[in-house]
């Protein structure tokens, strides 16, 4: 995620964005349940998916940056085309996975295992990196993630048998340490390329890199107006307006508000799957959830070292 300087909470600007980043956190956490319904009314495999996603979020978001033109602004240089690439290889990776998750377990374990993570892992790599043991309030806060992450595997219903929460977990995972790699590759600034067109542009390549897998395993759907509106829905609203509400709420924001699309994501997911497809969670997972919430939203407002 971005560390933009924001403005005060009490301006107009700030709540606009507030309510921006609440957009966003809302918008992601549908994305799943768009994808699961995708497949559930076609024959579109989990690889499949995580391509259409990003093919169709990449090119809105990409033609809203032209339309405002500001792709103007992207230099023609090496560095930014190794980002672009960079950025597509780890989107690839997070939606490949995270849709493949979502095939062997459910909507809101992939998205509360893949969101939950992120702090473990950058945390993780952050220590390795910078050579710094982690302060108590970051170690508090990966220490509710990891015990979260535990629960919500060992919790038993309503995430299919035995074998499939550990690969689904497994892939949650994963998508989880794309999204982190993800993270702190952007920590790195580009000269001129910032961080919605390094996004924009990586998820067109993201997508174009997983074409080919996605046409080996099932890309071909019958087009009816329901398939097409959950196709555009997916890469619309929790793909490129997600990703355009996130970065312009970012600018008028605290830093620390950004813990709102974080954690609204998984809640939203969770919420959404629990009334709309009857997913479950047991009372050690809900237990699990609340602690992973919880270690998700202390990473973003505990205090910053200067």
């Amino acid at each position: 995620m971005s560390d933009s300087v924001s403005t005060v909470p009490g301006t107009a600007a700030g709540k606009q964005g507030l309510f921006l980043l609440t957009a966003a956190g809302v918008l992601w956490g549908t994305g799943g349940l768009a994808g699961a319904t995708l497949q559930a009314f076609t024959d579109v495999q989990p690889l499949a998916t995580a391509s259409y996603r990003l093919l169709v979020g990449g090119a809105l978001a990409t033609l809203a940056l032209l339309l405002m033109g500001r792709l103007r602004q992207v230099p023609r240089s090496g560095a930014a085309l190794r980002r672009v690439l960079g950025a597509g290889v780890l989107l690839a990776l997070f939606q490949a996975a995270y849709f493949m998750s979502i095939s062997f377990t459910s909507v809101s374990l992939a998205t509360l295992i893949t969101i939950g993570s992120v702090p473990v892992f950058v945390t993780a790599a952050t220590t390795v990196l910078e050579r710094r043991a982690p302060g108590p309030a970051l170690l508090g806060a990966v220490g509710c993630g990891v015990v979260g992450l535990a629960l919500l595997v060992q919790s038993p219903g309503g995430s299919g048998s035995g074998t499939d929460t550990v690969l689904g977990a497994g892939f949650a995972l994963a998508a989880g340490a794309g999204f982190s790699a993800l993270t702190l590759l952007n920590r790195l600034p580009v000269p001129g390329l910032d961080p919605l067109g390094i996004t924009a542009l990586g998820c067109l390549a993201g997508g174009l890199m997983l074409l080919p897998a996605g046409l080996v395993t099932g890309m071909a759907f019958t087009p009816t107006p329901l398939s097409l509106g959950v196709l555009l829905y997916m890469g619309a609203a929790p793909t490129a307006l997600a990703y355009l509400a996130y970065f312009g709420g970012l600018r008028k924001a605290p830093a620390t508000a950004a813990a709102l699309a974080a954690v609204l994501e998984p809640l939203t997911a969770t919420l959404l799957s629990i009334a709309l497809l009857g997913e479950t969670l047991s009372p050690i997972g809900t237990v699990g959830a609340c602690l992973l919430l919880g270690g998700v939203l202390l990473e973003y407002v505990r205090p910053r070292a200067g």
